[in-house]
């Protein structure tokens, strides 16, 4: 499994959260780094970005000494990158690609530039086997409101669909509500995964937890739908689990090894 995303150093979201998460679930994980981020469960307080021929350097040494069962894309930061690393990737397009489409952190600082948005939607969108936008990042990339009804979700999905990826999974947990349900819509049909709203705020690295299991699930050979529907039940562990660590006082992270750890302090 490799990671193309940025580096959180307080563990919760980022590379550090995917590499857990592909641990959790059984795969071997490796990371190509896009950026470099100063950040704690209370917000970002400064973003490094790699430069974007080193980002492709990273992902181009992996390739060329390891087997990679499936990729996962998170913080692209900018254009230039966003270029980089569709050029690294093209001469593997038989390898399955998660997309989550990260744009703004948790405390709100804006990760992806304004100017990477068509970036995005035009050379990596098309060669996604699922892209795994919330609600605010499947409007920008549309440029329309934010969905707030299932009906909405369902046509924002099908506009998503129609700029290239073999599956959308719009997630929507910002719908409010006792319920957390996810759309997956592919050319072949449409699926509501259902789950219930967990009260905590240990909701650090949610979403790049949910896109690194779905991508883990892909490599050992699971189609799309049965790979989102576990990622789904893995992560709602998780999230169920997080209290059993104690990190930060702002929103903490998930417990990716919940199912793992037998020894508690």
């Amino acid at each position: 499994m490799l990671s193309i995303a940025g580096s959180d150093p307080s563990g919760g979201a980022g590379i550090q959260a995917d590499l857990k998460a592909f641990a959790a679930r059984g795969v071997y994980g490796m990371a190509a780094l896009t950026a470099l981020t100063a950040q704690n469960t209370q917000g970002v307080t400064g973003v490094h970005i790699v430069p974007a021929r080193f980002v492709a350097d990273q992902i181009r040494a992996v390739f060329d000494d390891i087997r990679v069962d499936a990729v996962k894309i998170g913080m692209i930061a900018n254009a230039e990158i966003a270029g980089a690393v569709a050029d690294a990737l093209t001469p593997h397009r038989n390898v399955p690609v998660v997309l989550d489409p990260v744009m703004v952190a948790k405390g709100g600082a804006r990760l992806l530039a304004p100017d990477a948005v068509e970036a995005l939607k035009v050379l990596l969108l098309p060669r996604a086997t699922v892209v795994t936008p919330n609600l605010p990042e499947a409007a920008a990339l549309l440029g329309e409101a934010e969905a707030a009804t299932r009906d909405a979700m369902e046509e924002q999905a099908e506009r998503l669909l129609a700029l290239g990826p073999a599956a959308v999974l719009l997630k929507g947990g910002h719908l409010g509500g006792r319920d957390s349900p996810d759309l997956l819509l592919s050319r072949t049909g449409s699926t509501w995964l259902e789950g219930e709203r967990i009260e905590t705020a240990n909701t650090h690295g949610t979403g790049c937890t949910l896109s690194s299991a779905i991508a883990a699930e892909l490599a050992k050979g699971a189609t799309v739908e049965e790979a989102a529907a576990t990622a789904k039940r893995f992560l709602a562990g998780a999230i169920r689990a997080s209290a059993e660590l104690t990190v930060g006082s702002g929103h903490g992270p998930v417990h990716h090894f919940h199912g793992l750890w037998t020894e508690r302090r």
